[in-house]
């Protein structure tokens, strides 16, 4: 049945898909529908999701407490074009769980917060360059198109502008002499942005302290800090990167998780930039969609969830990652598979390298054709890990102990048949 799907996409959609991301080789599994940490496929077959909508579906797939306010609210209309108070409520709820977040802005898409957050940046500071890391991912426009990660990194740059993409800087991860280095060469730096915990390029976990010398840094020249938390806003902890590190940027940016996979995001940050934004300010930023009801219900409900059962929640995705991750780890000893795996709460994902795994160009260099196949044997197993090296694995708060186990199990056959296919 997928197969067929396939065909008959890829008469009419480019590539038979809608975002890079989803195609592998020799075609995409289709989804009927999902619930809780599995997908159904057209084919009947059940999936344990660590995908999750690539780190959006942090509660589960159709929780039962999201779903049921997006139905009531379906009945009273999806959009007005006119503030609701549920938006109120939403900023609230964003303020009062991430530390030192003093505005907020309501928009769509990640894309689109990013975006917005480097004009604000420029705004601010009347300067124009954007300092960016090697295998960070922060969407789909010139600006950040520059050594992306995602599926980004495997396509060319046709149809950017090369005079944009100028205006970026290019730094590698968790390197702060490099950084040092290039604020000492350039005064015309406007922002620094950065995913605090790299979830675009597999895993790549910040170095102690790397994350206070770049406050540190953004702060003595006069630069703003950009925390794209679009991945791990709400999932590293109720306050995101943010918090579990301790470290406040200037601006951030969510989305993913922050509705439990309804369409929506937000820039938040500190007033004296945020007011920057019309219609109290001149940077323009406007959408018909932002802020709608049904998107905006679903954050509201989500967030009030997180902030219910932190105390069990965020333990548990800690735990659920931890035995994971030490079960591979066991694996990959006795069959003394050059590999390596990171994980950070609820975040995980495997290389096929003995190199620590530290910033990009340890990635490249992992063996991606041994992760595909792990991919396709764990996917006979019924177990979805993104299809990608490049992307991250998720837990959702649906998960049990005996999904996990089977997660385990199954990759102890995988990589067993990896092992010997090599």
């Amino acid at each position: 049945m997928s197969s067929s799907l396939f065909e008959r996409a890829k008469e009419i959609i480019p590539g038979g898909v809608n975002s890079p991301v989803r195609f592998y080789e020799p075609y995409p599994f289709f989804a009927s529908y999902s619930k809780g940490a599995k997908i159904i496929t057209v084919d009947h077959d059940t999936l344990i999701d660590y995908c999750l909508g690539y780190g959006a579906v942090i509660l589960g797939h159709a929780f039962s407490d999201v779903i049921k306010v997006v139905k009531t609210q379906l009945d009273k209309g999806n959009i007005f074009c006119v503030p609701t108070e549920n938006e109120i409520r939403l900023a609230e709820l964003i303020i009062g769980m991430i530390p030192n977040i003093e505005m907020v802005r309501l928009m769509n898409t990640g894309s689109e917060a990013t975006m917005h957050s480097i004009r604000l940046a420029r705004a601010f500071t009347k300067k124009k360059k954007v300092v960016k890391f090697d295998g960070c991912y922060h969407g789909a426009y010139d600006y950040v198109l520059v050594n992306p990660g995602s599926s980004a990194s495997t396509s060319s740059y046709d149809g950017n502008l090369v005079e944009s993409m100028e205006q970026t800087l290019l730094l590698p991860y968790n390197d702060v002499s490099a950084l040092e280095n290039l604020v000492q060469r350039n005064n015309d730096i406007a922002c620094i942005m950065v995913e605090p915990v790299l979830a675009n390029m597999g895993l790549i976990i910040p170095e102690q302290d790397y994350l206070n010398k770049l406050r540190r840094i953004s702060e003595r020249e006069g630069i703003i800090l950009i925390f794209d938390e679009v991945v791990t806003g709400f999932r590293l902890s109720p306050g995101g990167a943010s918090e579990y590190f301790g470290v406040v940027p200037d601006i951030m940016t969510l989305a993913k998780s922050i509705a439990n996979g309804f369409p929506l995001s937000a820039i938040a940050g500190k007033k004296k930039i945020m007011e920057l934004l019309s219609p109290k300010g001149t940077v323009f930023q406007g959408s018909t969609y932002a802020g709608n009801p049904i998107s905006v219900t679903a954050g509201v409900a989500t967030l009030e969830k997180l902030r219910e059962v932190k105390n069990d929640l965020y333990p548990k995705l800690s735990r659920f990652s931890d035995t994971i991750s030490d079960g591979i780890k066991d694996h990959i000893k006795d069959l003394k598979i050059k590999a390596s795996i990171n994980n950070i709460s609820s975040m995980f994902q495997l290389y096929f390298t003995d190199e620590e795994i530290k910033d990009a160009s340890n990635v490249r260099k992992s063996n991606k054709l041994l992760y595909k196949r792990l991919f396709t044997e764990l996917l006979k197993s019924g177990i979805f890990i993104p299809p990608s090296q490049f992307e991250t694995c998720f837990i959702s708060y649906s998960h049990d102990d005996d999904d996990i186990d089977k997660t385990i199990e199954a990759f102890a056959k995988a990589l067993r048949k990896v092992n010997d296919n090599e």
